[in-house]
Formats: C-alpha cells, structure tokens, sequence
C-alpha cells in the first residue's frame, strides 16, 4: 500500500517494487495497464533519473522522492512513447495509474509512505 501521509489518503493498495537492473529497465513496458497497482524504483542513492515510455500503452503519474520520502518532482499524465528529463535528484522513483496525483492531491513536499 502506498500512502500520501500530509494528506491522508491512500493512492494504491498494490505495489512492485523493481530493485534489479532488469526490473528497472524493463519496468512497465509491454503491460497493458497499471489498474491500482503501483511500481516503486529504488535508487542506490539520490540521482537525476530519466524515464522512457518506449513499449509502454498507457500514460502514468510519476512521483520522484528524497530520501525521506517527501515528494520533490510530480509529473502527471506521461504519454506513451515518450521520454522525462527531470531536472530534480530523488531516491525513490513511484509510477502510479494515471488520475492518482490529481485524486489524492498530492502536491510537492507531502509526505509518502509505504
């Protein structure tokens, strides 16, 4: 279950969490859709991390997290076949079915948990 603690609602009951080279790289690609399931990526440490939409059918929400879990980057709504550049460093790396961000309200600095 993931969390949006500042604003105490829940924004999904499910979650993958990717850790391998593999599991992120391939991440959502090939998948039909998210449903109320969530991917957590993990990172080493805090890093500027670009995503592709290549082979993914479907647009997402993304959350980019510091290391104590506080939201620093929102990107909502990211369109198939596409490339994100964000210009901030995060930790955590959270795809979420589109809707989420706006659905739950989640803003920069909330707090996430799970």
């Amino acid at each position: 279950m993931i969390k949006n603690i500042t604003k105490k609602t829940i924004m999904t009951n499910k979650m993958i969490i990717r850790e391998s080279i593999l599991g992120k790289a391939v991440g959502l690609m090939f998948h039909r859709r998210l449903d109320d399931t969530a991917m957590v990526f993990p990172l080493k440490k805090e890093e500027i991390v670009s995503l592709h939409m290549l082979f993914v059918f479907f647009p997402i929400d993304v959350l980019y997290l510091d290391s104590e879990k506080k939201v620093v980057k929102i990107k909502e709504s990211l369109k198939p076949f596409t490339f994100y550049n964000p210009k901030n460093k995060a930790v955590y790396i959270i795809e979420l079915p589109k809707g989420t961000i706006e659905r739950t309200k989640t803003t920069i600095n909330d707090k996430i948990g799970f």
